[in-house]
């Protein structure tokens, strides 16, 4: 009982900061986009920051591993495994200089303060997913605007969130699309464990002192005849030995 009391009390001061800070980083952002989408995004970025810090006060602590192996700026394609909306700070909180930019349903572009501003006027892919050539080209066109601004991407192949930290099958399309429209930039396979746990509960409460490991693999150079699917299939049963490898590490 005690536990979960200290669960609930430090659940409710995590979320009452969580919803400061988004308004907080809401008016910021409109500020920002009067100067330019640079201005725009280095406040992005410390709002993802800034998340990962608020989460802090429930004990949630990181372990990140990789990365040496790519420079802290520039253009990469990350493709990672998806556990919740938490994951999405969590890139943009590590890789700060790097401008990470993120497939998305359409939905999230509104509604939510500072994120949903974020994802509509930030150079994301908003997708439709009842619409698959719409889906397609949006995901192109951001790794095309990724590739000539030297900004990152990230995609989640999974195409939804797992409940429980298992592994999904990965998709092949969106993967696909990303290669098309950024040839020149290398690939990054991520996995992320434990971040499941906080958004378990829809943060009602936050398990106290969860642990969210994050590992980035070694860069995947571009070759003029890659296979997207043979690319997935790498990141995917990547993804896989490291949660096997974490899982057989925690019993």
């Amino acid at each position: 009982m005690m536990s979960l009391a200290r669960d609930w009390f430090f659940s409710i001061l995590t979320v009452v900061a969580f919803g400061l800070t988004l308004l907080v980083f809401d008016l910021m952002g409109r500020v920002a986009l009067l100067f330019g989408l640079r201005p725009f995004e280095w406040v992005m970025a410390w709002l993802q920051r800034s998340l990962l810090a608020i989460f802090g006060i429930s004990g949630v602590r990181f372990d990140i591993e990789g990365l040496d192996g790519f420079a802290p700026s520039g253009g990469y394609l990350f493709v990672s495994n998806h556990q919740s909306m938490y994951d999405i700070p969590i890139f943009g909180g590590i890789l700060v200089r790097n401008f990470p930019k993120y497939v998305a349903k359409k939905s999230l572009a509104s509604g939510i303060p500072a994120i949903s501003l974020n994802l509509k006027r930030g150079g994301n892919a908003l997708i439709d997913r009842g619409d698959r050539d719409q889906a397609m080209n949006s995901i192109s066109e951001m790794a095309r605007e990724c590739q000539d601004r030297k900004v990152s991407a990230v995609i989640f192949p999974e195409g939804t969130r797992s409940r429980d930290g298992s592994l999904g099958e990965y998709r092949v399309g969106g993967v696909a699309a990303l290669m098309s429209g950024a040839p020149d930039l290398p690939i990054i396979p991520t996995v992320i464990d434990g971040s499941w746990k906080v958004f378990a509960n829809n943060m009602f409460p936050i398990p106290y002192g969860t642990r969210v490991r994050v590992r980035f693999g070694d860069p995947i150079q571009r070759t003029p005849d890659e296979d997207p699917s043979v690319i997935t299939q790498r990141c995917a049963s990547w993804a896989d030995e490291v949660l096997e490898e974490w899982s057989s590490d925690d019993r």
